[in-house]
């Protein structure tokens, strides 16, 4: 949304403390937004256990926040169009407050999992918004140290917060990892209020593509709810799951139909003609998609399996974005040196080795055993992500830039949504093949062992623990050998990109 020089709400400028005032919230604001993204991934066994849930279930507090932000990001730009940019923020800032505080307070599952929806439908606009603002109230001079305060507290939030949701759920509650969120939210908008309200953006009366916004939220509904349930419900021979799976399926086609001809469509499908930003895309989708899942199976295979609390989970985990930090501003510079097709290819590779070599992880491997090939992975992450955003952004048309962006985000939080669901699914498939497989094993040589004194059901009770922990020690390598495919399957799809002839500098692109 662009708006002349003439309009009276840029002729108001904020200075000096008042600027970086408006710039710390703006930042504050999008760092407690993805930091809701990964606090809750220690805190799930609590959770679960807490509300009476099982395991598999527990996934869902992690999709339902990442899926319900992803819907909303496409909406943004419509949103702010007809209210105003600031009063959107504001009021999401606030409700986010006011639904975090719902989520500490649940008393069931399914108030928890309705509550985490619409915390993540106000989430989803302050990530949109929040680079928007800063770059609104930026002069243009200083732009780079506005998109470098928002790439911090975007890179930092994901190393925060496994850290502090393992340390609140173990010296308090898991229901603190949302109760902090509370003060923050309600200062946070009070004062973007009071600073940024002067600033606010003329209103336009745009009409809204309803038919694809409810087509979108059916078969992403449908499609996420299946693979949640699937894995509970023996898949397809369950009528419910293939009734999910026609309705995903009929509504994406419905979806690409409506998109494709509509004249305003809520998500601009026509961009995917341009080869690079497909390209892109298909990289994206994987490698995020495998690097989410990663950072979903660790903490609960070092909390099931390895007997590590929360709190030390969640340090484990943050490992892996200590680098991200300090290689993001090197990749950017990288990226204007060398072809980044290459940078790409090899920060997606580099993520695929390091997760083959966590593929070979036993019961006996010490902290730092864990922590090393965690550390590694943050070299990866923004060697890729960083020039693929340019590379994306640079094959699109200047005018759909805002709507590439948007995209952009969406599919990357769809990705981070359904890679959960699918390596939990696959984790506890490949666990109980694994127990099955051990148990005959076992089971044949148990009554041939000597007596030690112990009654045979003690004995069976004593070596079943034994195959459960080794199961699911066997099932996690495996999946974390997948993982590593996958990642590599994605560094070669790059190769189907051309070369671009322009790129677009990441931190002039909007999230």
């Amino acid at each position: 949304m662009s708006h002349g020089p003439t309009e009276p709400n840029m002729a108001v400028e904020l200075k000096g403390a008042t600027l970086w005032a408006a710039a710390i919230v703006l930042a504050m604001a999008n760092f407690i937004a993805v930091l809701n993204m990964t606090i809750a991934n220690v805190t799930v066994p609590n959770m679960v256990g807490s509300l009476g849930a099982g395991t598999s279930q527990g996934t869902w507090i992690i999709t339902a926040y990442a899926v319900a932000e992803a819907i909303t990001v496409p909406l943004t730009g419509w949103i702010s169009a007809r209210f105003g940019s600031v009063r959107v923020f504001v009021l999401c800032v606030l409700f986010f407050g006011v639904f975090s505080l719902m989520c500490g307070i649940s008393t069931s599952l399914s108030m928890l999992l309705a509550m985490r929806v619409l915390q993540g439908i106000t989430g989803g606009p302050l990530l949109a918004l929040s680079q928007a603002l800063l770059l609104k109230i930026f002069p243009k001079e200083k732009a780079m140290q506005a998109t470098g305060l928002w790439a911090m507290t975007t890179l930092l939030a994901p190393v925060v917060g496994p850290v502090l949701g393992g340390w609140l759920a173990d010296q308090y509650s898991w229901r603190w990892a949302f109760f902090i969120n509370v003060p923050q939210a309600l200062t946070f908008g009070a004062v973007a209020w009071l600073l940024l309200r002067r600033t606010e953006s003329p209103t336009q009366r745009k009409p809204i593509d309803v038919i694809g916004l409810v087509l979108l939220v059916v078969w992403v509904g449908s499609l996420q709810i299946m693979l949640d349930e699937g894995k509970d419900k023996d898949w397809f021979a369950s009528t419910e799951i293939v009734t999910l799976a026609v309705i995903a399926i009929v509504g994406f086609l419905a979806f690409l139909i409506w998109e494709l001809t509509e004249e305003q469509p809520i998500v601009d499908l026509r961009i995917f003609r341009h080869r690079g930003y497909s390209m892109c895309m298909v990289a994206l989708v994987l490698s995020f998609g495998a690097f989410f899942a990663a950072n979903v199976l660790t903490p609960l295979w070092l909390q099931y399996n390895m007997g590590y609390t929360a709190t030390w989970a969640g340090v484990v985990v943050a490992w892996s974005g200590v680098l991200q930090v300090f290689f993001s501003p090197v990749s950017a510079k990288l990226a204007d040196r060398v072809d980044p097709r290459f940078l790409i290819f090899t920060g997606i590779f580099w993520l695929g080795v390091v997760m083959i070599w966590r593929s070979v992880a036993t019961t006996d491997m010490g902290f730092m055993e864990i922590t090393i090939p965690m550390f590694c992975m943050g070299v990866g992450f923004p060697l890729y992500f960083v020039p693929l955003t340019g590379v994306a952004m640079g094959a699109v048309d200047e005018r759909e830039m805002t709507s590439a962006s948007g995209l952009m985000a969406f599919v990357r939080t769809i990705a981070g949504a359904f890679g959960t669901s699918l390596v939990t699914t696959a984790w506890e498939d490949n666990t109980k093949f694994e127990h099955a497989q051990l148990a005959d094993i076992i089971g044949n040589h148990l009554p041939a062992l000597p007596g030690i004194g112990a009654p045979i059901e003690t004995l069976r009770s004593m070596f079943d623990m034994l195959v459960t922990n080794q199961a699911l020690l066997l099932a996690t390598n495996n999946v974390m050998l997948d993982i590593g495919i996958v990642f590599i399957i994605a560094a070669f799809t790059i190769c189907g990109a051309p070369k671009p002839t322009r790129t677009v500098d990441p931190t002039s692109v909007g999230h």
